[in-house]
């Protein structure tokens, strides 16, 4: 631990990630698989201890961002509403040992349509600390993919879509498991199908069952057969979230498997599109946090 000044955390539901931080570099990463999902209250400390062997006596900043400040985290740091600035203002959290100084940064909430995010806020801040002037539409695919309207530094509006979850209960526990593959893509194919689900997303429901019928009768692979449900549940979702895409530019934030098909699908509606690395804009935002937390002491 010799160098650190302060530590950097993204609680995610199912991982975590852990950065020691001297000013903004990064002295080292370290990871678990000991998300949200898996822990009460009491087991986030000794979580973050085990990965934080040698701590010094002097009390260690700990800046954390995501779930572990959810109502079923370690301490709920309560939502703040849009239209807002990314959060910088962390809420204090007591720990039993003396040497961490823990902080949660706050998710974010909308009114109406009624609408949460934990998490994804701090990597906005990341993509906005390195983009200062962008103002557009920032989207972040995942298991709930968040379309964010973005103007003048502030969150203006947003949209969740629980896309990525049904990709995976459609494609592990339906019918459909019998037909897609675990792996594998095909790209023409997920082009047709996101157009299909554009212009037709009423129709939706059926082809999915579709995707069943043509592998019986048809011998329809099961990698074609993985990207044109991809593309369904996609094409479903843009056209839905149109009035955030259109006419605007568009920053997709995330790994290259899952940030990829969003770009492709949004590159053939003309939409010009701009690719960033999610953990990386997740350490910038919660760098950015804590900047802005020294420069208020």
């Amino acid at each position: 631990m010799s160098g650190i000044d302060w530590i950097a955390v993204d609680w995610g539901s199912s991982h975590l990630r852990v950065w020691g931080m001297a000013g903004d570099a990064v002295v080292f990463r370290r990871t678990s698989d000991a998300g949200m999902g898996r822990l009460e209250p009491d087991g986030y400390e000794p979580v973050l201890l085990a990965l934080l062997p040698d701590l010094p006596d002097a009390p260690l900043p700990v800046l954390i961002c995501g779930m572990a400040g959810s109502r079923q985290g370690w301490r709920e740091a309560p939502y703040i509403a849009v239209p807002c600035a990314p959060p910088v203002k962390a809420i204090a959290v007591p720990a039993r040992d003396t040497r961490l100084a823990v902080r949660i940064l706050p998710g974010i909430m909308q009114g109406s349509p009624a609408d949460v995010m934990r998490g994804e806020e701090t990597q906005v801040a990341g993509f906005l600390a390195l983009n200062p002037g962008f103002d557009g539409v920032i989207c972040l695919p995942g298991t709930h993919t968040k379309w964010v309207h973005v103007s003048a530094g502030e969150i203006v509006s947003f949209r969740t879509f629980l896309t990525g979850e049904l990709f995976a209960l459609l494609s592990t526990q339906s019918v459909l498991r019998h037909s897609v593959a675990a792996e594998g893509w095909d790209d023409a194919a997920f082009a047709e199908a996101v157009a299909r689900a554009q212009t037709r997303p009423a129709a939706v429901a059926a082809d999915l069952f579709s995707l069943r019928a043509e592998g019986l009768l048809h011998g329809l692979s099961p990698d074609t057969a993985r990207a044109r449900l991809s593309g369904l549940l996609i094409g479903m979702e843009l056209a839905a979230a149109k009035p955030y895409w259109l006419g605007q530019p568009v920053a997709v934030l995330g790994a290259p498997q899952i940030a990829g098909p969003y770009r492709a699908a949004l590159q053939a509606q003309g939409v010009p599109v701009t690719l960033a690395d999610a953990e990386r804009m997740t350490l910038e935002g919660l760098k950015a946090a804590h900047r802005a937390m020294k420069g208020t002491e």
